[in-house]
């Protein structure tokens, strides 16, 4: 569910500003808009994490790019790296410099340019004992090389320091948290305004941390003012699933989306259709063990030591998701009998293996429209019951049977049902009634009036949104279709009797080529995730359930975790 809100008003003395900032924190139940900040201490605040944040990514290039380290470890601050790096940012400019002009004298060799202008002063011609340029090099050429070769060594040494001192950077990490907090509390300061003896603040609470607050307010001789959200107000999004499903929370703040406030929480169908889409679209149990491979080992990793608290929240989160997902990953390549683009042969007469391996793909696509349909249905029976109260509900089922017909339309244009059958035009003709009677209410023609004769392109829509949820079957097809070839190639180095050497070579080609070949078809599979099986929630099930994910995400003014 979405939690509600109320918007809050507090006041306290100006004196006691910054003491009531800091008990806010440490309640941390109090959205704030903090987007405005821009003074000065915020500023100055927000340059000290970014210059943290600069020295981190140039001491781990340095470790990543330098071979040889130095020897002897030396501290750096933050301040001390910079510097450095704006030195040997002016030192590569003067090599660069030093090779361009490098460049353009050394045709000439290696000649005094000071003994030159002399004699060409004195009237003397060179051309018959040397070529020289229009215009003298600074200095020889022999210096400026000697030159460059300091410079670059100043360069490589500095370059090794940071790579010495990169240890540096986890101690420079470790202290992001308190420099985000000190952003947020100088924007805050800012938030605060102040009337004479007196400052304020507005914010919003979840109505769950209302007795908290008041008892803080009490404490700290508060002013307080509750009120429920006014209808031109947006206030925060605070969603608190069933705790079976709190872990999508995670995907959502991964994602940077949030439904707004007045719509619905749709993070169950979200978690189990995207599951499913997960399993799908990677089409492979063997990647989905992998994957499971991989969190099982997160969970031991992250396992804190005897006394040290436990993992934080988004890291449980994570891990339940990935979980969920490589386990549905793992089922649907039991039931589809594919490991790593191939089959056990003692599971290819199962019932689920022949059904889903038909020639003509027509189960599958069935499988991936039954799906479309439920998902999108779903949400407009949702709706409807969401309206029971009001005659719109009958618009909501009507689109429920409007999907149901395009469903039974798309089956019959690709051919897995042999004919559209009679009943379903008395479905659809219901329908369609339902959405154009009951869509707009009689009083609200002269405003929403052309939503009507939206409607056939609506109902068309519908139709291409049913037969979208066909990717599933063909990226799902197309990951298998990768990994069958590669397992082709690799098979192919050793095929046929060779001696041992030759046999040798072919088998670390072989590994090599699976490695690569299944290590790419996965990377295609995570990318095939973000694109398809977010869309098919976020847009088709979402337009349906009228969800426009334009919330504000409630981010409680509070110490970083």
């Amino acid at each position: 569910m979405i939690v509600r809100m109320q918007h809050v008003t507090l006041l306290c003395m100006a004196r006691d500003a910054e003491k009531t900032l800091r008990s806010l924190r440490e309640l941390g139940a109090v959205h704030m808009d903090l987007s405005g900040a821009a003074g000065e201490p915020f500023a100055a605040a927000k340059q000290d994490y970014e210059q943290a944040e600069a020295a981190v990514r140039i001491l781990a290039k340095a470790a990543k790019d330098c071979s040889e380290p130095a020897k002897e470890f030396r501290e750096m601050s933050v301040a001390e790296v910079l510097a450095e790096d704006a030195r040997r940012d002016e030192l590569k400019a003067s090599a660069d410099e030093l090779r361009r002009v490098i460049r353009v004298y050394a045709p000439y060799g290696d000649f005094d340019p000071a003994l030159a202008k002399k004699l060409l002063d004195a009237g003397i011609d060179l051309s018959r004992v040397a070529t020289l340029p229009d215009k003298l090099p600074p200095e020889r050429l022999s210096v400026l090389q000697n030159r460059l070769a300091e410079t670059e060594a100043k360069i490589a040494a500095i370059t090794a320091s940071f790579a010495t001192a990169n240890r540096e950077a986890s101690r420079i990490t470790a202290k992001f948290p308190d420099l985000k907090d000190r952003i947020a509390f100088r924007a805050a300061e800012e938030a605060l305004a102040s009337a004479g003896a007196v400052s304020y603040l507005v914010g919003w609470v979840p109505v769950t941390e209302v007795p908290a607050l008041r008892a803080k307010a009490v404490t700290n001789a508060w002013g307080l003012a509750l009120r429920d959200p006014n209808p031109d107000e947006t206030p925060p999004t605070l969603i608190r699933p069933p705790k079976l499903f709190r872990p999508v929370a995670a995907l959502f703040q991964g994602l940077g989306i949030a439904p707004a406030y007045c719509e619905a929480d749709v993070s169950v169908p979200f978690m189990c259709y995207f599951s499913l889409f997960f399993a799908m679209l990677v089409g492979d149990g063997a990647y989905g063990a992998i994957f499971l491979a991989l969190t099982l080992w997160g969970w031991k990793k992250t396992k804190p030591k005897e006394g040290a608290g436990h993992r934080p929240k988004a890291v449980r989160s994570w891990l339940a998701l990935m979980t969920v997902f490589s386990t549905a990953t793992v089922i649907w390549g039991a039931l589809s009998n594919t490991w790593f683009g191939a089959g056990f042969p003692f599971a290819k007469d199962w019932a689920t293996v022949r059904w889903l391996a038909d020639p003509s793909y027509n189960n599958m696509m069935l499988l991936c429209f039954t799906i479309g349909v439920s998902h999108l249905m779903l949400a407009r029976i949702w709706n409807g019951i969401s309206k029971i109260n009001d005659l719109g509900c009958l618009a909501e089922f009507g689109w429920a049977g409007v999907l149901l017909t395009m469903y039974l339309v798309t089956n019959s244009i690709v051919g897995i049902f042999p004919a559209f059958p009679a009943w379903a035009y008395w479905v659809g003709g219901v329908s369609v009634a339902l959405v154009f009677g009951f869509t707009v209410k009689p009083c609200e023609l002269k405003t929403r009036g052309i939503e009507l004769g939206m409607l056939p392109l609506n109902i068309m829509s519908a139709l291409g949104d049913i037969i979208s949820y066909v990717r599933l079957f063909a990226v799902g097809l197309a990951s298998v279709k990768v990994a069958e070839n590669f397992n082709g190639m690799a098979l192919g180095f050793v095929q046929g009797e060779h001696a041992w050497w030759v046999t040798a070579i072919a088998s670390v080609a072989t590994a090599g080529v699976l490695l690569i070949g299944h290590g790419l078809n996965l990377t295609m599979a995570g990318l095939s995730i973000l694109v398809h099986a977010v869309r098919l929630n976020t847009l088709e099930f979402s337009n349906h359930k009228g969800v426009s994910w334009a919330g504000c995400a409630f981010n409680p003014f509070r110490k970083t975790k």
